[in-house]
């Protein structure tokens, strides 16, 4: 761990409204379930022209998702799928409902866990379907593809090595990312958020938890405008870093006169300054380590 160089008050307001866990607890609790069935689906996805920019997309529910970048153009994708049901019947049912939809078109691999739970009408949000079908997810694709990566519960997200942007969410887990060079947004609920950069971003980005510290390391020569906000916490910083105003965001006309709120954030700016790098969290550490 660094010595810190800096501590920077950080403005602790703001009402967050909270996901509540207790409905995905009432239907998808597995906890006596049986695993009935378990496969490993591997497959190799090609874009259809690599000449332009790429990008990778999985959108899945329940599991880990695991992406590594390559020097090769082809994604390298192994799913391990596990069921797990009240009833054998219910397995059974599962195979049929809950399927892993590819395509790959337009320069897009779109990897989509589709199934009853993706439709969002009052009547599905209570329905049990008595089974659970969890996909962990290990991918090798081109370092340079972008990616969009999203799962709910039960696994975390991790990447390694990708020079692409990107933009990652989770809601029951983290997000470790390392040896990444593009920008991007980093979001989760319950779960640290760990970014190691191996260069500096040269756009806006933004990370955000609930529950968790935000760990941040970028190499020598940061320059960026920071917008920083905790509750239960405090902000650190390995680089000198200068106290900016609080920037306020006029809303409305009223009585004739103007009001104006503060967006929330503390302002600081390292280096010379450039993009703006959002840190939201409720619970936990703001930290700008010196890689």
């Amino acid at each position: 761990m660094h010595m810190r160089k800096m501590t920077i008050a950080v403005l602790a307001a703001g009402i967050l409204c909270l996901i509540s866990a207790s409905a995905e607890r009432r239907t998808f609790d597995s906890s006596d379930w049986q695993a009935f069935d378990k496969e490993t689906i591997r497959k190799t996805l090609t874009f259809p022209d690599t000449s332009g920019r790429i990008r990778v997309q999985v959108d899945n529910i329940f599991g880990f998702i695991e992406v590594a970048g390559t020097s090769g153009n082809e994604v390298q994708l192994v799913v391990t799928k596990t069921i797990k049901a009240r009833t054998k019947s219910r397995a059974e049912k599962a195979k049929e409902e809950v399927v892993l939809d590819i395509t790959e078109e337009d320069n897009i691999i779109d990897i989509y866990v589709n199934g009853p739970f993706r439709c969002r009408n009052e009547r599905k949000n209570r329905w049990d379907p008595g089974y659970k079908v969890i996909h962990n997810f290990e991918l090798k694709i081109p370092q340079r593809a972008d990616v969009f990566l999203k799962t709910v519960t039960d696994g975390h997200i991790t990447v390694k090595n990708v020079q692409g942007n990107f933009d990652v969410r989770n809601v029951n887990g983290r997000i470790t990312m390392e040896e990444m060079g593009g920008s991007g947004d980093a979001h989760t609920v319950n779960g640290k958020v760990h970014i190691l950069f191996s260069r500096n971003p040269d756009s806006d980005c933004s990370f955000k938890t609930v529950n968790g510290d935000l760990d941040l390391f970028f190499p020598d020569g940061l320059s960026a405008d920071f917008y920083l906000k905790t509750f239960n916490g405090e902000a650190y910083s390995d680089f000198p870093a200068t106290l900016l105003p609080y920037k306020m965001a006029k809303t409305e006309k009223k009585n004739g006169k103007y009001v104006y709120k503060s967006t929330r954030f503390s302002r600081v700016r390292i280096g010379g300054g450039g993009p703006e790098i959002k840190m939201d969290t409720l619970n936990g550490d703001l930290l700008i380590n010196k890689k």
